[in-house]
């Protein structure tokens, strides 16, 4: 009995109804055009400044999705570092999130390389420089052992689980990626946001390492959607929606991962998921705009790094009040010196402009 797509005997020829799918397409191709369109009229500041943005969005949320939550000023730091931004007020990163911001920038700056299983296991090793995945050793750099067993997405507690879905066994790994990268790397004639919806889901499905699928999954996604904006920024977050969307996104996978090699289902909530992605932009040029109005606003005034540091913070969805101890906390400072910056006039952001506009507390 077939349980699986992998399972079909058309697998892996995976098809879709493009009769279905050409006017969500057309109209997110068209969303793609007016932010792009946008995004160009404004200066090199602000575009930099919302490429950070949504690419440390794109980073966190890829991975919350999988139930791991990094810390979101190492993440800006690393990026920043690695643009050429200014890191001022910014902790410095660590090794972990290095690599995963380094498998991101491979992914959405080098759009047009090929996609290899060199790349592929460079990525993997970036995502788990320790070898571990929380406390456990994992294969890294390499399809899954077969010795590793069966590979399931399951749920539930102990006992009373529930499997999803049984990715196909590893022995059959080095013929399952040729023929996915074969695809990838060489069939042309398919629009390239459709390309993302289905690398995204034919990876996921094939699950050919022991750990980081869906991050590596959803990497290859955006690879696939800088191509078809053909730029480097990004100024929208796929993965920022499924995380809103993550319980509809294991429903959308599992049904089409216990269907036909038709695809269309997927492909339907995939590019409804991207519209709304998109969507969400407008939300995150309003924060870029907002913080390069404090920034103008305070540009008359000398600000020191510890000041730089703490404005930075407070423009970063900082929680309650400000006080003089979380100032030295935030500034690594002593009391005295964080008072001491308060009383020499520090400008103290409100966090959202009050009823449009933006007010500066002297």
């Amino acid at each position: 009995m077939m349980r699986y797509i992998h399972e079909h005997p058309h697998w892996p020829s995976v098809h879709w109804d493009n009769e279905l799918l050409v006017e969500r397409l057309a109209y997110i191709r068209n969303k793609q055009g007016l932010l792009l369109g946008r995004m160009s009229s404004l200066g090199f500041e602000i575009k930099a400044e919302a490429n950070l943005e949504v690419l440390t969005a794109n980073i966190i949320k890829s991975s919350a999705i999988e139930g791991e939550q990094l810390d979101a000023q190492q993440i800006r730091s690393s990026l920043a570092k690695k643009l050429g931004l200014d890191t001022g007020g910014l902790p410095p990163s660590n090794r972990h999130i290095d690599g995963i911001v380094e498998l991101m920038l491979d992914a959405t700056q080098k759009y047009n390389e090929p996609l290899t299983e060199d790349r592929l296991f460079d990525w993997h090793c970036a995502l788990f420089p320790t070898l571990r995945s929380g406390l456990r050793f994992i294969t890294v750099g390499t399809w899954r052992p077969v010795e590793a067993g069966a590979m399931q997405v399951v749920s539930g507690a102990r006992g009373r689980e529930k499997v999803h879905y049984e990715a196909p066994n590893a022995s059959r790994l080095p013929e399952e990626m040729h023929a996915f990268l074969d695809w990838l790397n060489h069939t042309k004639n398919i629009d390239p946001v459709i390309r993302a919806g289905v690398a995204h889901f034919w990876f996921v499905t094939i699950h050919p390492f022991e750990d980081g699928n869906g991050r590596v999954a959803r990497a290859i996604a955006d690879m696939c959607l800088a191509k078809a904006d053909n730029k480097p920024e990004r100024f929208y977050s796929m993965s920022a929606q499924i995380e809103k969307e993550r319980k509809q996104y294991y429903i959308e996978l599992e049904t089409a991962q216990k269907g036909t090699p038709d695809i269309t289902g997927w492909l339907q909530w995939f590019l409804d998921c991207l519209g709304r992605a998109i969507d969400g932009a407008d939300e995150t040029l309003e924060t870029v705009l907002y913080k390069a109005n404090i920034w103008n606003t305070l540009s008359p005034h000398p600000v020191n790094e510890r000041q730089r540091k703490v404005i930075n913070r407070l423009l970063d969805n900082f929680k309650g009040k400000l006080t003089c101890s979380k100032y030295a906390k935030l500034a690594k400072c002593s009391h005295d010196t964080a008072l001491r910056d308060i009383k020499k006039r520090m400008a103290l952001c409100s966090k959202k402009p009050v009823g449009g506009v933006v007010r500066a507390i002297y």
